[in-house]
């Protein structure tokens, strides 16, 4: 705590405005938040982070903040990172620099064998893989201006987490990319529930990810359910936090029945449990 205040005096020494951050050191594939007191003539607009923009948001209940989430890179390296904030003062357009030092997670390996057609993929297969990745990466692209999130996040289903965020993933024993979820161990049938008040922006078949929910939680936050047997949602449909959106199951690439559950912020893969409890601390 007295890190994250001496961090607030001295950017509030440095800028026009009050801010809070909470944690200037962040590690590859998670979140940190940046809060702004709302100063009368001053306007929060965005960050840039290189070639990426995050929209500044009104916080969802307290009237006199707004904030931004930083999401960083699985694949980010080690590094001093330059976050530049955009905002108006007096109706002119100004910019401040911060930096976050990146930090390696260290994650480890897991090896999983599924079946063949699952990681040598036919022609047939690659396109639909294909399509399917386009489609949700549009889906993330999006963002709302208004929060549909009011309260603290809750965990999709009361079960032991098999599998965490980060490993990399060695299939058949070739390295094919990394855990981007948290897996829970749940057997055919069990009910999953929306994590959060939102929309559902996609329920289908997919072939990787299988039985698919992704719920949008309004300000580029999504939430993922995957490998799900049977869902009672569509898209469109509006949930509250802890409605059951569907049971768990054991379709697309898997090697038995589970939950994947993951989240994305700004189009960003990040560590979903890491990201509720930094949004639980410091919004709800």
């Amino acid at each position: 705590m007295k890190f994250i205040i001496s961090l607030a005096f001295l950017f509030s020494t440095l800028f026009s405005f009050n801010i809070d951050i909470s944690d200037s050191t962040i590690v590859n594939g998670r979140t940190s938040i940046i809060e702004f007191y709302k100063e009368k003539n001053t306007e929060y607009k965005k960050i840039l982070i290189e070639k990426k923009s995050y929209k500044i948001y009104d916080h969802p209940i307290d009237a006199s903040k707004m904030y931004v989430l930083v999401p960083i890179s699985y694949y980010e390296k080690p590094n001093d990172k330059k976050v530049e904030v955009i905002y108006k003062e007096n109706g002119k357009q100004k910019s401040k620099t911060l930096f976050f030092h990146i930090e390696d997670g260290k994650y480890k390996k897991e090896k999983i064998e599924v079946q063949k057609s699952k990681v040598t993929l036919n022609k047939k297969d690659k396109e639909r893989a294909s399509m399917e990745y386009a489609e949700a990466m549009k889906i993330y692209a999006a963002s709302t201006d208004k929060a549909q999130m009011s309260s603290k996040f809750i965990a999709p289903m009361d079960s032991k987490i098999t599998s965490s965020f980060g490993k990399a993933r060695v299939y058949n024993d070739t390295l094919n990319g990394y855990h981007s979820g948290t897996d829970y161990r749940a057997k055919v049938g069990t009910p999953i529930k929306a994590t959060n008040d939102g929309t559902v922006v996609l329920a289908k078949d997919r072939f990787y990810s299988g039985g698919t929910v992704i719920l949008d939680h309004g300000h580029g936050i999504y939430t993922c359910y995957y490998h799900m047997s049977d869902f009672s949602v569509k898209n469109g449909d509006r949930v509250n936090k802890s409605d059951v959106i569907g049971l768990s199951g054991e379709s697309g690439r898997v090697t038995g029945p589970h939950l994947h559950f993951s989240a994305r912020v700004g189009g960003e893969q990040v560590d979903p449990l890491q990201l509720i409890e930094l949004l639980n601390k410091k919004l709800f």
